[in-house]
């Protein structure tokens, strides 16, 4: 069996990466440094730990399920120990993008991130309609890039983040540079920002006298509908004259002229990921 070593395997993310490495065609070697890290993996997934040298020693692939703000600092311990050959997975491109990994030849360097389960979905259990984040039971995608090793690292990289990630839809191959504009300037820098923006937005209604559940149906009702139709899920719909009215009117009241250039620019993006690596936790 392909041997995995999973770094931060206690963590709230290591320990969903452990429970879906534990019934896999994998083997597996658990490194958690904290106590409390540890006793949460055993719990969960009946997994004991074992030391870093231990769990390196003989792996194929090393998954780096750890903060941002430290891939670069455990990269720089462990890039030097691990066997020639070995494929380093990182779970996010902001590190790798930021140039935060060694230099090293002879070992690979593969980026995963999950897109997390879609809005428009064929989900029917329950316990998949509430898994929200994905790798539990909802279905979701993933994108993958192989920074550098041979070609048949990729495959194999590949086949562990669809473990890892899964039930996995469909897996994108993209550049790591293209998985740092999708996050964090597409998913956060605007995703998230408005997102929170859209709640400012119900309770200001709520402020002025609508009823909270009122305003809560009205809007998330009419995000469906108008997400079916800007993502064209629903290609048939339309946005009605009003809509495009207050559309038109909106746009120069709420945006910036130029802000897409300024949040996808490249400095821009790379100054979000330095920025990330140094306060994410």
């Amino acid at each position: 069996m392909t041997k995995i070593a999973l770094l931060g395997a206690g963590g709230k993310m290591g320990v969903r990466l452990a429970t879906n490495l534990k019934n896999s065609a994998f083997s597996v070697d658990h490194v958690e440094v904290s106590e409390e890290g540890r006793e949460r993996l055993k719990t969960s997934t009946g997994a004991e730990c074992v030391s870093l040298d231990d769990a390196l020693h003989g792996a194929a692939v090393v998954v780096m399920a750890v903060p941002d703000a430290l891939i670069g600092k455990i990269a720089q311990e462990i890039v030097p120990l691990v066997e020639s050959g070995t494929a380093l997975i990182v779970l996010d491109a902001a590190a790798p993008h930021a140039g935060q990994l060694p230099d090293r030849d002879d070992i690979s360097y593969f980026v995963t991130h999950p897109c997390h389960p879609p809005i428009f979905n064929d989900e029917v259990d329950s316990d998949a309609k509430r898994d929200f984040f994905g790798g539990v039971k909802a279905k979701q995608s993933i994108v993958c890039a192989l920074m550098q090793g041979p070609e048949e690292h990729y495959a194999l990289c590949n086949e562990v983040a669809k473990t890892i990630y899964g039930p996995v839809i469909r897996s994108h191959r993209c550049t790591v540079e293209q998985i740092a504009i999708m996050e964090p300037a597409m998913s956060e820098t605007v995703g998230a920002t408005m997102c929170l923006a859209l709640r400012e937005a119900t309770d200001e209604a709520i402020r002025r006298g609508v009823p909270r559940d009122a305003a809560f149906d009205f809007m998330l009702g009419h995000l469906t509908i108008e997400l079916a139709i800007a993502f064209e899920v629903f290609p048939e719909g339309r946005f009605s004259d009003g809509a495009l009215h207050a559309i038109k009117e909106a746009r120069p009241m709420i945006f910036r002229e130029g802000w897409l250039d300024r949040v996808f620019s490249e400095e821009a993006v790379m100054k979000s990921v330095k920025d990330i690596c140094k306060t994410a936790a």
